[in-house]
């Protein structure tokens, strides 16, 4: 059976909402939709209803919420105009994924912009109304399995940190009375990334490791590039080792990895510093810099300079708790554990996101 499309126009009510991002207080009762991923909250509201809410510019994402809220001037209000044709949950899904081609159509300089017409003239597949319940059912099934495994990710995570806390104390005020030295002191190896490297990218050799790999005590290989470099002096100083500690010492400042072992031959760019140590473990160092009191120190060397960026003399100088070496093994022996059902958990949620946008191009396909 063939399905009609319709203008998303001709079937919704669409407004944009009235007041600036600043209009936001935190200790409100009621979602503030702005342009951002997560709400604001507000002290007042304007819209009491069952709406699909999309930014107008920036990330242009879209949400779906059913309440009273206020919105943001750049923040598309789009309200089903005859629930006996358009399950709003159905339009939600078929909003979440049309997105993508709003982001083509954006236009505008810095920052992107959608207009009304990009939205009114949408054309959305529209089967009957029971068809339409049923394909929002099943994709609300996926999405709460893929948004729970990230929930575990991010547990995890927060596990982590709160291990940290409990096995070393805050890093801040050093409540244990742990020893605490120049990280210097404990250097056997310091130096920077190369400039002017592009001209040896190529679509494979060795990975080229840019800021963006570098996460807050995480190595991230979705975006790499690699390079082809000569067999030089430089080539050999910056390349990585396993158990390096890399550092962000531009822009992005205090970002922190460790190099595993299982890495392929990699070499970094002019915004990393590789730090080696000795006497140290590696695990421990990369989650002190990453910890509040780590990135504390950096923020304050930050605030002292000209410009974002450490220099080494900077790195040197940060100081570090030491507690004694079979706590700091402890450590890397919980982490790399819990770092291995990350691993599992991120598979499974990329397994997820692929199932789930799988059964979104077959729903407005006609094929679920």
């Amino acid at each position: 059976m063939s399905i009609s499309n319709a203008l998303i126009g001709n079937l919704t009510k669409i407004r944009t909402g009235k007041l600036d991002a600043n209009a936001a207080d935190p200790a409100g009762k009621y979602p503030f939709f702005t342009c951002a991923q997560e709400p604001l909250a507000i002290n007042r509201y304007a819209y009491d209803c069952d709406a699909i809410l999309v930014a107008g510019n920036g990330d242009l994402n879209v949400k779906h919420y059913k309440g009273k809220f206020e919105a943001y001037q750049r923040t598309y209000i789009i309200k089903v105009a005859n629930e006996s044709k358009l399950d709003s949950r159905y339009l939600y899904y078929f909003m979440s994924k049309y997105v993508e081609k709003l982001r083509e159509l954006s236009i505008g300089g810095v920052i992107k912009y959608i207009k009304l017409g990009m939205l009114t003239d949408a054309e959305i597949p529209l089967p009957l109304l029971p068809e339409q319940k049923r394909i929002a059912a099943i994709l609300d099934k996926a999405d709460a399995i893929r948004r729970k495994r990230q929930a575990a990710i991010k547990l995890a995570d927060e596990f982590l940190r709160a291990t940290f806390l409990d096995m070393f104390g805050d890093p801040v005020t050093n409540p244990k009375g742990w020893e605490v030295k120049p990280i210097g002191e404990m250097l056997t190896f310091l130096t920077s990334g190369s400039r002017g490297w592009a001209k040896f990218y190529s679509n494979d050799g060795a990975l080229f490791l840019r800021i963006q790999n570098i996460g807050k005590n995480e190595l991230i290989l979705e975006d790499v590039a690699f390079v082809n470099p000569p067999e030089s002096a430089e080539a050999r100083r910056t390349r990585v080792m396993e158990g390096d500690v890399l550092l962000s010492i531009t822009a992005d400042l205090g970002r922190t990895a460790i190099i595993p072992k299982e890495l392929p031959v990699a070499h970094i760019n002019q915004h990393l510093a590789i730090l080696r140590f000795k006497g140290v473990e590696p695990l421990y160092s990369s989650a002190f810099l990453a910890s509040p009191g780590g990135q504390e120190q950096i923020k304050k060397l930050n605030r002292e300079g000209v410009k974002a960026g450490l220099n080494f003399d900077n790195v040197r100088s940060l100081e570090m708790m030491l507690p004694p070496e079979l706590l700091q093994k402890k450590w890397t022996y919980i982490y790399e554990k819990k770092m291995q059902q990350n691993r599992l958990l991120q598979n499974a949620s990329g397994w997820d996101t692929t199932l789930f946008n799988s059964l979104t191009q077959r729903a407005f396909r006609g094929k679920l």
